[in-house]
């Protein structure tokens, strides 16, 4: 069973945030905890592309390593050299670029168990062997029939493939080149299981180093019980430290994602078992349903912890890269879903009302780590569900004003203007109906008359809060506009017309007037009003009543 580590209930507030949780660790004697190391192999350039649709250009792969590098990835797996041209092109190229870097991390290439496929992979892997920053990773399937199929040679006896593994591996241990070493297939061994116990053997005494056990099919899991591959694993741990006590193995695991427990069994094998590497791809890419997510093991080695609070595991891993380097994969290599957890646009999003009001009141109430931690930012997206403390809040960063009494009145408008918007509606649209609802004006009807050197208007609605029937008349001035503009300089005075344009929208006798209105305060701030209809009279009046609303609520009701 994994815990996840208590954090003290504060809101998430950068150095606040971190004082409080090294206070709790303290407190909670964490700091006497053994931490044990996990290295992160990253085999996106590998087995990501080997994904259907997920392959990119030798640009894109370069870019890649250095994201992956700078993350902070342990082994940065770049391809299979002997599998074709393109593959031997970017692991040299990417081996070229890295090799020399101080931080580069050990660059691997994987090779089947065929001599000349080495030769073509330690030829790629040249400048890194040079640096002593290589890693042939060598792999056979522990079926000796699939074995045949894979190295398309003659079906051999073990006693021929444990010779050629042990030839293979001692060849390269003595040109002073890292060797890892899977047996494909470990999980599915039933009935071949002193072979991979005598597979493991061999390539630990010919001088491998990392022992990966991969779940080739994704079907390993915890129900399994006493069958579970981390049980196979600590007993061929055992083994090994019995026999080669001198030896310090690394072990490995590699799961697949086909019943959706690649995390939860590369998880089980760190803290069950013995592995201190774990293999993955970055958001979970891979053959199949992919393999386990990188981005997720390392918040998940960060922030889970033994039981028994005896031991944590920690990475060289740069949370804050996270959100940068699956961000990249997902726009060039396969598009991530929204509700990925870690790096998902949904993952630090919040739309149901009880999550973002308790969210508003504490960050930390509905979030189990603090976003900004993995490069993400908490966000809000208002909804049908949504509450009136999210829509006030909105508002107010809007900088406007909203008290407690409105702010579920405001709530109930703007999910009115939007019925049937059931996948949410922005910040944008809330504020625009925000001005909606605190229109002063809104006339449904409008009639006037002209005669020489008199107007008179009739307006029925709203006018300045008052709901009822309106008449206005000048006498000198013939402009119906001019009527309404002294009848607002009533309520609202100190502001000046500006501009007024109208022109026609289409050609025949319906034709729409669309008249455009920029009103300006004494401070020479100025609101653009926008208004149609098909008498060009009407559509001013329109245009000034909405420039007139915008300067209202920006006068009352600007924080």
């Amino acid at each position: 069973m994994l815990l996840l580590t208590d954090k003290p209930s504060l809101g998430f507030t950068g150095s606040s945030y971190s004082r409080q949780l090294r206070k709790a660790e303290r407190l909670s004697g964490r700091y006497n905890m053994q931490e044990e190391n996990i290295s992160i192999f990253d085999t996106t350039l590998r087995e990501g592309q080997s994904c259907p649709g997920a392959g990119m250009s030798l640009k894109k792969n370069l870019e890649y390593a250095h994201l992956a590098a700078r993350f902070g990835v342990n082994v940065l797996e770049v391809g299979f050299p002997s599998a074709s041209t393109v593959d031997f092109d970017t692991v040299s190229v990417v081996t070229k670029e890295l090799a020399s870097s101080a931080t580069t991390p050990t660059i691997a290439a994987l090779s089947p168990l065929l001599q000349r496929d080495i030769d073509r992979t330690l030829e790629a892997l040249a400048p890194a062997i040079a640096h002593r920053s290589a890693r042939l990773h060598l792999y056979m399937p522990i079926d000796l029939h699939l074995l045949a199929i894979a190295t398309e040679e003659p079906r051999q006896s073990s006693e021929q493939v444990l010779k050629k593994l042990d030839e293979s591996i001692s060849r390269a241990f003595k040109d002073g080149i890292e060797v890892q070493f899977s047996p494909q297939g470990y999980t599915q061994s039933e009935g071949n299981e002193p072979f991979l116990e005598e597979l493991i053997r061999t390539a630990v005494g010919a001088g491998a180093s990392v022992i990966n056990c991969p779940d080739t099919l994704g079907v390993a899991h915890p129900f399994q019980e006493e069958k579970y591959f981390v049980h196979l694993m600590n007993h061929h741990a055992a083994v090994i430290r019995n026999e080669f006590p001198d030896r310090d193995i690394v072990w490995s695991t590699h799961c697949h994602n086909d019943f959706g427990l690649a995390l939860v069994n590369t998880l089980a094998a760190v803290f069950q078992g013995p592995v201190r590497q774990v293999q993955g791809c970055m958001n979970g890419i891979g053959e199949r349903a992919g393999n386990a997510p990188l981005e997720q093991l390392a918040v998940a080695l960060k922030h889970f912890v033994e039981p028994s609070g005896r031991r944590r595991f920690r990475t060289t891993a740069k949370l804050c890269y996270i959100q940068q380097i699956s961000n990249f994969v997902s726009e060039h290599m396969l598009l991530r879903q929204p509700h990925w957890p870690i790096s998902g646009e949904n993952a630090a999003r919040y739309s149901a009302r009880e999550q973002a009001d308790a969210y508003l009141e504490n960050v930390s109430a509905y979030h189990p780590f603090n976003p900004e931690e993995t490069g993400n930012k908490v966000s809000l997206l208002f909804n049908h569900q949504s509450g009136g403390t999210h829509a006030q809040s909105i508002v107010h960063t809007a900088g406007f004003m909203c008290n407690d009494e409105e702010r579920q009145p405001l709530s109930d408008y703007v999910k009115s203007q939007y019925q049937e918007r059931r996948k949410g509606i922005t910040d944008a649209e809330v504020i625009k109906a925000y001005f909606e609802y605190r229109k002063p004006i809104q006339i449904e009807h409008f009639e006037y008359s002209k005669t020489a050197g008199h107007a008179n208007l009739k307006m029925s609605g709203v006018f300045f809060n008052e709901n009822g029937n309106f008449e206005y008349s000048s006498n000198g001035q013939d402009s119906v506009l001019a009527v309404l503009k002294e009848a607002i300089d009533e309520h609202l005075p100190g502001y000046s017309i500006l501009s007024h344009q109208s022109q026609s929208e289409g050609k025949d006798i319906s034709a729409q007037s669309i008249s455009r209105i920029i009103i300006v305060d004494s401070t020479g701030v100025e609101f653009i009003g926008i208004g149609s209809d098909r008498d060009i009279e009407i559509a001013a009046l329109r245009a000034l009543i909405d420039a007139v609303n915008y300067a209202y609520i920006e006068c009352h009701f600007r924080l």
